[in-house]
């Protein structure tokens, strides 16, 4: 995950700003043409929904692969034991023709690049563990960004799918624009991370409130403005 900051300077450089823009009318059209898509009703960011776009085999799989690769997570700007992210997380094997058949699916679905698209990011949240208030998108003004911006620049869309259900707790929470989504297997959410003219979008800040009961993973998937790596 990129910036945990919940409010960062916004008077930061815009980078890859007309990519962005460029990027988030193309995938735009492509989801207001899907039937499948169902759009969150907000004009505040661009939010979509899958329903069942893993199946109870694939989320299995996936949380096997996920267990497999799971260290304590860690983010861009932060020391790893300041408590914002108390998550287990790991990058899955992309070479495996499991998670290179997702990851088309993934890719077809919003119309992007294929070389754009990081590696699939595996994530298991155990009871009382959390992610606090971030943005995917990074900071110009960070000392991680040359690095990102060589790697393939500023992160577009995001894709985050859940691989289970939570007894309770563990909801995405999208903090600035009050929406709240419980853990559902098999759902597929995606975010345009950008505003239409391309600048970041603050109101995609969101947080992984904490499990109570049960255990929470989640795959998620971030395509940049080029080919990414």
């Amino acid at each position: 995950m990129a910036s945990s900051s919940a409010d960062p300077a916004t008077a930061a450089p815009l980078k890859d700003q007309a990519a962005l823009a460029l990027l988030g009318e193309q995938v735009r059209a492509r989801l207001a043409a899907d039937p499948g898509a169902c759009k969150v009703a907000t004009d505040r960011a661009e939010i979509f929904a899958f329903p069942d776009f893993l199946g109870p085999a694939e989320c299995d799989r996936f949380i096997a692969m996920v267990d497999a690769v799971a260290v304590p997570s860690a983010v861009y700007d932060r020391a790893s034991d300041d408590g914002c992210r108390t998550s287990w997380s790991g990058d899955v094997n992309r070479a495996d023709p499991f998670v290179r058949m997702i990851e088309r699916r993934i890719d077809d679905l919003l119309g992007i690049d294929p070389a754009f698209g990081e590696t699939v990011q595996g994530q298991r949240y155990t009871a009382g563990q959390l992610f606090e208030a971030h943005f995917d998108w990074f900071w110009t003004l960070a000392g991680y960004w040359p690095e990102e911006e060589r790697k393939g620049g500023q992160r577009s869309w995001t894709a985050m799918a859940y691989l289970s259900d939570v007894e309770e707790g563990g909801r995405t929470e999208f903090n600035r624009i009050g929406l709240s989504i419980p853990p559902q297997r098999g759902l597929l959410l995606v975010w345009n991370n950008a505003l239409p003219d391309g600048s970041p979008n603050l109101d995609t800040m969101h947080a992984a409130r904490p499990v109570e009961r049960g255990t929470k993973y989640v795959i998620t998937k971030w395509y940049r403005t080029r080919a990414w790596g």
